[in-house]
Order: structure tokens, then C-alpha cells, then sequence
């Protein structure tokens, strides 16, 4: 890939994860938290969002090694669960609201990939700007659904794992959410060390592959 597709991408899953976490803050207001916007993080300002490694150097690394799971994120912005109406239900709403977001951004440029094929007859003239548009639309699709698919996964801190604590009795649903400190190299070591044939990778791969296959992309 070279430095203007990776600059490209890079930019798309920044914004990408940043619309991600402003509704997490816009839904925890909703039902009655206004840390996030207390914070100034209900803003598109990626000033405000970016996190060094987790927005920038670790996504640029997986660009240049040329790896097929290309993933990042922005800071988390500040909910304060004691604020919501509903404890556990109504964090797994706010929880919910960043994939869901991700995936309706990914529906919505599939939509526009659909749009622009049917309006050049099926065929992208090389030397326009069309297959430009055509590419950048797609990798809007992958990464919106690669973000979603990412962090439904339900190992803390991921977003799946707060939908997941609302099965389970609630002195459990505690100690599994501690697990929040060190979930993030729990999914680094299931990333990197397949364990007796399970690659959270491939895993998340295939379920991509299929979600694109869904939306026609």
C-alpha cells in the first residue's frame, strides 16, 4: 500500500472509531449521563479523540505490515454509570450505540458503492475519479465493519462485553467486567498465539468477509 492509501485509511478509521465513541457519549446523555459532554468529547474535533497508539501508530503499523486486520481506536469517552437510569441495561445501550453506529456508516456507503455503479452502467472508467470514490467508499465499508465486529467481542473492555454482563447474575457480571485491566492483552495474546486452532483473527476475518458479502461489497 502506498503513503496515500495508508494516509487514506488511516484517516477513515480515525473518524471512523471517533463517531464511534461521540455516540457513546451522545446515548449515555440521552439516558441521562452528561459526562461525556461535560468533557467537550461530544465534538468531531479529533483533538479531542485521538489516543497516540491506539488511533495512530498501532493502525499505521498494521497498514505498513500489511496485515488483513487492520483495527484501531479513539479514546473512550467518560460515562459514569451511576448517572443512567437503568444501571447494566442502560450501559449496554451506550455500549451497543458505538458498533451500531460503525455498521449504519458501513450500510450507508454500500449504498453509495451500489449508487455509483448503477450510474456508470457497471463499469469504472480507469482515469476518472470514479474508481477513487469506488475504493475509498469500500474501505469506509471494511473498516466501519471491522470497528463494529472488533468491539462487539465480548471480552472487557470491549463494548460486547458490557452486553454480554446483562445475562449474567450481577456478582458475576462485576467479576467478569473487572477483567476490563487486562482484556486488552487478553485480545492481543488471542490476535497472536492461536490456541489449539482458534484464531481470534481468522475469526474475525471470516465474519468480516461475510458481513461485506452481506451488503454486496
Amino acid at each position: 500500500m502506498d503513503l496515500f492509501s495508508a494516509f487514506l485509511v488511516l484517516t477513515i478509521l480515525i473518524f471512523s472509531a471517533i463517531l464511534h465513541e461521540i455516540m457513546h457519549g451522545f446515548v449515555a446523555e440521552k439516558l441521562g449521563d452528561p459526562t461525556a459532554r461535560l468533557a467537550g468529547r461530544l465534538t468531531l474535533n479529533p483533538l479531542k479523540h485521538i489516543d497516540p497508539f491506539m488511533s495512530v501508530l498501532l493502525p499505521l503499523l498494521l497498514i505498513i505490515s500489511g496485515s488483513p486486520v487492520v483495527f484501531g481506536a479513539a479514546k473512550p469517552v467518560p460515562v459514569d454509570p451511576f448517572n443512567l437510569k437503568e444501571g447494566r441495561k442502560d450501559m449496554a445501550l451506550v455500549s451497543l450505540a458505538g458498533p451500531l453506529t460503525n455498521i449504519f456508516i458501513a450500510i450507508i456507503a454500500s449504498l453509495l458503492i451500489k449508487i455509483i455503479i448503477l450510474l456508470s452502467g457497471g463499469f469504472l472508467e480507469s482515469g476518472s475519479i470514479v474508481p477513487i470514490i469506488y475504493w475509498i467508499l469500500a474501505k469506509i465499508v471494511q473498516l466501519n465493519l471491522l470497528l463494529a465486529i472488533f468491539n462487539l467481542i465480548p471480552i472487557p473492555p470491549l463494548d460486547g462485553s458490557k452486553v454480554f454482563a446483562l445475562i449474567l447474575p450481577e456478582k458475576e457480571a462485576r467479576a467478569y467486567l473487572s477483567l476490563g485491566s487486562i482484556g486488552i492483552f487478553i485480545i492481543f495474546f488471542l490476535l497472536l498465539s492461536p490456541i489449539g486452532g482458534f484464531s481470534l483473527g481468522e475469526v474475525i476475518f471470516n465474519l468480516l468477509s461475510f458481513a461485506e458479502k452481506l451488503l454486496g461489497v
